[in-house]
């Protein structure tokens, strides 16, 4: 009773301090969604709105902003997922089309935005595998028993392929040192191996493979483009150049490995291949406005343009990393004068954490690192190259380890009474322990339990699936305050194990200057601090840390729609230009044409339409010979280049108009849009709780190295009883 009366006062006594700076062993309250992102500002006539929506594991969610960066709304449709055999995880595309659809006609409606004034939208989602028919486009059942064809998609979490997996890295192809040396069993080709090899027969031929967020963004548009953030990311596609590949795909690597069927046709299963101009897309790019049937699923106007899709973590480093910190931040403040230009974003590693944690980091040249997936190049940026750490269980870690505690039940009802989440109770009592064991800080409260939780395998650094969990210093004690020392543990662990991964990353030539965080975790000020002590680097918490990624899927549609704006004036300012230099030409000289006159300027049978050409919605489109382009969505400029029409174009084709470049569209935008950022500043190195943070670090490697040896050391044995 002592120790729930002193928690309740503890907790009322915080709740009146409402201190939102100080951010230290406790719990402290961050910015919220309820508290920073739902304040609807003055809208004027030409205001601009842009929709994200995020697909996760458990949830879809949409939310809208405006052109300043506020969050004006924001849904959540909770999804399925099956798990009809261990290691078998399905979800339904059908499912999450209808959860999308939803999730973005309710943040238009609820913000009061006029659909007409949304100009983009972004699309991510988990790194999944969605199967389709080739012929109908209907969906195809996975598995276990394919019984269920509405069950077409391969959860990313699905640890089906782990034969087929290592069968893919005995290959030894040159793609397989761009994802860290080996394919995770994660990764989309091992899966779709799987179903090669357990599909009925026939039916792997008229199968069409997508990653999930290139199935939405075909489903919002009618396209096949495909992002580079799948394809090269979870798929071996290797860009143009790399590796010497022109077409992206290996033919060599997957006729290697038993996969023939995927090269047919162009790569057709895939989507498709580099020769089909813009097939493949970087972050920010513009696929096309959505067409009619998914803007009217969507409550959306067909002018609305779709940025390429983007797998969730991707998404989260476009929400975060842009974030102006609120104190400088040494080797990030160097990098303040890069405007428009993705050299800034260097040094900014982002960790999106959810149910599992990412580590995102951008080089301008390949960086290959043991164990960390990449380098993946124009996957975020033209010409720039990403790297992904990753720890397979960290949110599902805490929720394991508290969930299976023997005092769960109590710890409920305590939070409940309490008012406040079950981690910050925890903190809690942790803060109470000191006090009432005369321990310097928390963490010597777990000064002799050493806790390693890979109980999924591991992803990064050591990319070895068969790594499981281990504790050492437990007891029989079954009392919440032995639950809240083994939740110390974990957050331990995933601390350390974060700077395991950033310290591979440093020690092969990566910079580092901070770790911008976002997902739930950033609210447990616990964990934060441990991050910032066992990493000795900054963490930086934006506005809209449980809403990153879904902001980040906001910032690439305001993105794609301002790219798409740009590329439609310049075109229409260029076909303007020819016509009044062909007029003048032929008038010049055709002196029977002198006198004729047009008697109606938008006329859509000739070239003088493109005198007046009127502002119109960038689904329309005119014809100027035998090429469409799409019409401005604002007032057009009256001038042209410095250089004037000499170096005007006379070609009207699309594809012969430039490539743009949209690099600086979408770093342009998450500088403007992403806000301000609090800090978490680790100690001193010299302060005793880095010191024991340090000799607990040498404790976490050896547990792993520990591990592994009574592996081999027992499958030694046991390849001798085989013999």
């Amino acid at each position: 009773m002592f120790l729930q009366s002193s928690l309740l006062r503890i907790w009322e006594g915080r709740k009146r301090q409402n201190n939102m700076q100080d951010i230290t062993w406790q719990s402290t309250v961050l910015p919220s969604q309820e508290t920073s992102t739902f304040d609807i500002p003055p809208r004027g006539p030409e205001a601009k709105f842009y929709v994200g929506v995020d697909v996760g594991t458990g949830s879809t969610r949409a939310c809208v902003i405006d052109q300043s960066g506020n969050m004006l709304s924001l849904a959540e449709k909770p999804i399925k997922r099956e798990e009809l055999k261990s290691n078998f995880i399905t979800q339904s595309s059908r499912e999450i089309w209808n959860a999308v659809c939803y999730c973005v006609r309710t943040v238009v409606q609820e913000s009061g935005v006029d659909p007409e004034r949304v100009r983009g939208i972004g699309f991510d989602a988990t790194c999944s595998l969605v199967v389709v028919s080739a012929t109908d486009f209907e969906e195809i059942a996975v598995g276990p028993d394919f019984s269920n064809n509405d069950q077409n998609i391969i959860l990313w979490m699905d640890h089906r392929a782990m034969k087929e997996t290592e069968e893919i890295n005995s290959s030894g192809d040159k793609c397989l040192k761009y994802v860290g040396g080996q394919m995770s069993v994660e990764m989309e080709i091992p899966k779709i191996k799987w179903l090669k090899n357990n599909l009925a027969a026939g039916l792997f031929q008229d199968c069409k493979f997508f990653d999930l967020p290139d199935y939405l963004t075909f489903k919002a548009t009618g396209k096949e483009n495909r992002s580079f953030s799948s394809a090269v990311c979870k798929q071996g596609f290797l860009p143009a150049g790399v590796e010497g590949s022109h077409l992206g795909w290996s033919k060599e690597f997957l006729n290697s490995i038993d996969l023939s069927e995927l090269t047919k046709n162009d790569f057709e299963k895939l989507g498709g291949s580099l020769r089909v101009k813009k097939n493949f897309l970087s972050a920010g790019e513009c696929i096309s406005p959505l067409d009619g049937k998914a803007a009217r699923q969507l409550g959306l106007s067909e002018h609305c343009v779709v940025s390429s899709g983007i797998i969730d973590a991707y998404a989260g480093w476009v929400g975060t990393v842009a974030a102006k910190p609120e104190s400088a931040i040494k080797g990030l403040a160097e990098k303040e004068n890069y405007k428009n230009d993705f050299n800034g974003a260097i040094g900014r590693l982002a960790a999106v954490a959810g149910t599992s944690t990412c580590h995102i980091l951008l080089s301008k040249h390949s960086i290959f690192v043991h164990g960390i997936w990449g380098p993946y190049r124009d996957v975020l940026a033209r010409g720039f190259w990403a790297a992904e750490g990753g720890q397979s269980c960290t949110g599902v870690l805490l929720d394991h380890l508290i969930t299976t505690h023997p005092a769960f039940t109590e710890l409920s009802q305590l939070a409940n009474s309490a008012g406040v989440s079950k981690f910050e109770y925890l903190n809690s009592v942790l803060e109470t322990l000191v006090e009432k064991r005369n321990e310097r800080s928390v963490i010597y409260l777990a000064k002799h339990v050493f806790f390693y939780g890979d109980y999924h395998g591991n992803r990064s650094p050591i990319a070895d699936p068969n790594m499981r969990a281990s504790i050492i210093g437990q007891s029989m004690d079954k009392s919440i305050e032995d639950l809240a020392i083994n939740y110390l543990g974990a957050c331990e662990f995933i601390s350390q194990q974060t700077r395991q991964i950033i310290q591979v990353m440093l020690e092969s030539g990566h910079e580092i200057d901070a770790i911008f965080m976002s997902g739930g975790q950033c609210r447990n000020g616990l964990l934060m601090r441990l991050l910032a002590d066992c990493t000795g680097l900054p963490i930086v918490l934006p506005r809209y840390v449980d809403a990153a990624v879904v902001f980040g899927s906001a910032l690439i549609g305001a993105a794609a729609s301002e790219g798409f704006d740009h590329t439609s004036k310049k075109r229409t300012l260029e076909i303007k230009k020819s016509s009044q230099e062909q007029t003048e030409h032929f008038n010049g000289s055709h002196p029977s044409i002198q006198n004729m006159s047009i008697e109606n300027e938008n006329s859509t049978n000739g070239l003088a339409l493109s005198h007046n050409l009127p502002c119109q919605i960038p689904s329309a489109s005119v014809k100027v010979s035998s090429f469409s382009f799409p019409v401005c969505t604002q007032p057009l400029a009256e001038t042209v280049s410095e250089e004037g029409s000499k170096n005007a174009s006379l070609t009207v084709g699309l594809e012969n108009l430039e490539e743009e470049n949209y690099n600086g569209f979408l770093w342009k935008v998450m500088q403007e849009l992403t806000g301000d950022a609090k800090v978490v500043n680790p100690h001193k190195r010299t302060h005793p709780d880095r010191i024991l943070l340090d000799t607990k670090y040498q404790i976490f490697l050896d547990m792993i190295e520990t591990q592994r040896n009574y592996r081999r050391m027992v499958d030694k044995v046991e390849e001798s009883f085989s013999r």
